[in-house]
């Protein structure tokens, strides 16, 4: 079945709807997706290696899960939607900013969104059940471990997580409160000033910014 992406412009007014493979292209087309971070209750960051037969970043370690919100749906609804299906749980999510970034992948295609971020704690009664189509691998990583794997080989992780994770202290004021004892220590200084090192590794035209 064809699916097709929520075209907008930079203000994130909706334009109109575009095949999800055309906005995905080198040009790409303006659309909005979401990234979610989910972190269990020591702090520890929830990876996902994507699923080898992605067409962009195939193998790439990425943020917990990813996709698209559809035509009506909020970045918060799509996330619930997508955590169960993707991931095979559910846990209570909060949205907390949205960036526009546009990076190419090789000669392949590349990202051109409007990407909302969301975030979670699961506790230990969460089993995560994950889609293959979607998921290779879970791990699960701090900000010093982060730190230093980016520091090596910033390829191995894909832009937008690393953004999302750069802009964190723009969070929502509330998201702030209520995650502070997880949030405070991915937002120390060395981690951000990597995170942005590493980011213009894949980005070096500074293609990406906060929206309000």
């Amino acid at each position: 079945m064809t699916e097709y992406l929520v075209l907008v412009d930079g203000n994130d007014c909706r334009t109109g709807t575009g095949e999800k493979v055309a906005c995905h292209l080198p040009q790409g087309r303006l659309h909005r997706a979401f990234t979610a971070l989910i972190f269990d209750t020591s702090g520890r960051l929830v990876l996902a290696r994507r699923s080898p037969s992605k067409m962009l970043w195939p193998n790439v370690w990425d943020g917990t899960f990813a996709s698209h919100p559809r035509n009506e749906e909020s970045y918060l609804a799509s996330a619930t939607r997508r955590m169960a299906e993707e991931m095979g749980t559910t846990c209570s999510l909060d949205y907390l900013f949205k960036f526009e970034y546009h990076v190419p992948y090789e000669d392949v295609g590349s990202e051109n969104e409007m990407c909302g971020v969301v975030m979670g704690v699961a506790g230990p009664d969460v089993q995560f059940r994950v889609s293959a189509d979607e998921i290779s691998e879970l791990n699960y990583i701090l900000p010093d471990e982060l730190l230093l794997q980016v520091r090596g080989d910033p390829h191995s992780y894909c832009p937008w997580m690393l953004a999302a994770l750069y802009l964190l202290p723009e969070s929502e004021g509330y998201a702030l409160q209520k995650y502070a004892g997880v949030l405070s220590s991915w937002m120390e200084p060395a981690l951000r000033a990597q995170l942005a090192d590493s980011i213009r590794a894949h980005m070096p035209d500074g293609n990406w910014r906060l929206v309000s």
